[in-house]
C-alpha cells in the first residue's frame, strides 16, 4: 500500500513538474531574445540529418505496401486501385505515423541524451549563473524546429513512398509515371492533407518537448544520461499514438 502511494505521488510530481516546464517553455517562445543561429543550426540536426533515415524507410515501405496490396486487389479485380490505396493510406496514416516514430527514436533520443549530459556535466547550471537563459537558447530551439521539420519530414516521406510504389508496380506491370501519379493525387482531398499535417506539427512538439523535459531534468549520474534518452524514445512514441488517435476521433467527427 505504501508502495503505490509512493508510485501514485512520483507520479503526481512528474505531472507537475512537466506543466511547469510547458509554462516556461511558452513564456520563453514568446520573448523577443529568440536565438536564431541556434534554431537553424537545430533545423539542421533534426532535418537535414534525420533525411536519409526518413526516406529510405519511407521508399521501402512504400515498396512492400505495392507488393502485399497487389495479390489480394488482383484477386478482387480492382488492380487499378493500387496507386489511390497507396496514396490515402500513406497521407492518411501511415506516413506521418512512421515518420513520427523514426523522428522519435531518433531525434527524442537524441535531445534527451545531450541535454542530459550538459545537465550530469553541470553546463546548464553554468549557463544560469553566467546569466544566459538555458531555456531560450536549449529547449525553445529545439522545439520549435522539430514542429516546423516534422511536416517537412513527412512530406518528403510521402513522396518517396509513393516513388516506391511506382518503381514495385513496374516489377510486374508496366505503368506510365505520369498516369500513376495522376491516379495517386486524384484520388486524394484538402481532408486527407490538412489532418495529417496538423498532426505531424503535435508529433514534432511532442517529440521535441518530451526530449528537452528528459534532458532537462536528468538526475546527478552518468547513468542518467543513457535513461533519459529511453524515457524520452518511450514517452514520445507513446504520446504519438495518442496524438494520433485523438486527431483521428477529431477528425471523424467533423467530416
Amino acid at each position: 500500500m505504501e508502495t503505490n502511494k509512493l508510485a501514485i505521488r512520483s507520479w503526481l510530481e512528474s505531472v507537475g513538474d512537466s506543466w511547469i516546464f510547458f509554462y516556461k517553455l511558452l513564456r520563453n517562445t514568446f520573448s523577443f531574445e529568440f536565438e536564431w543561429s541556434e534554431f537553424v543550426r537545430q533545423c539542421y540536426e533534426i532535418g537535414y540529418k534525420s533525411f536519409m533515415l526518413v526516406g529510405v524507410t519511407s521508399f521501402i515501405m512504400g515498396t512492400v505496401l505495392i507488393l502485399q496490396l497487389r495479390p489480394t486487389l488482383v484477386d478482387f479485380g480492382a488492380e487499378s486501385m493500387l496507386p489511390r490505396t497507396l496514396a490515402v493510406a500513406i497521407f492518411r496514416e501511415i506516413g506521418p505515423v512512421i515518420t513520427g516514430l523514426i523522428c522519435a527514436g531518433k531525434i527524442a533520443s537524441g535531445i534527451g541524451a545531450e541535454l542530459g549530459s550538459m545537465k550530469v556535466t553541470e553546463q546548464i547550471d553554468s549557463m544560469e549563473v553566467s546569466g544566459a537563459n538555458p531555456m531560450q537558447y536549449l529547449v525553445v530551439t529545439r522545439v520549435i524546429a522539430c514542429c516546423l521539420m516534422l511536416p517537412l519530414l513527412t512530406i518528403l516521406g510521402d513522396m518517396l513512398s509513393l516513388l516506391g510504389g511506382y518503381l514495385a508496380m513496374n516489377f510486374t506491370d508496366k505503368v506510365s509515371f505520369f498516369l500513376y501519379f495522376n491516379k495517386c493525387f486524384g484520388s486524394l482531398t484538402f481532408t486527407d492533407y490538412l489532418p495529417a499535417m496538423i498532426k505531424t506539427l503535435f508529433f514534432g512538439f511532442a517529440i521535441g518537448f518530451v526530449g528537452c523535459y528528459k534532458g532537462y531534468n536528468a538526475n546527478r549520474g552518468t547513468a542518467s544520461v543513457g535513461i533519459a534518452a529511453n524515457s524520452a524514445v518511450v514517452t514520445a512514441s507513446l504520446w504519438i499514438f495518442f496524438i494520433d488517435v485523438i486527431v483521428v476521433l477529431i477528425t471523424n467527427f467533423l467530416i
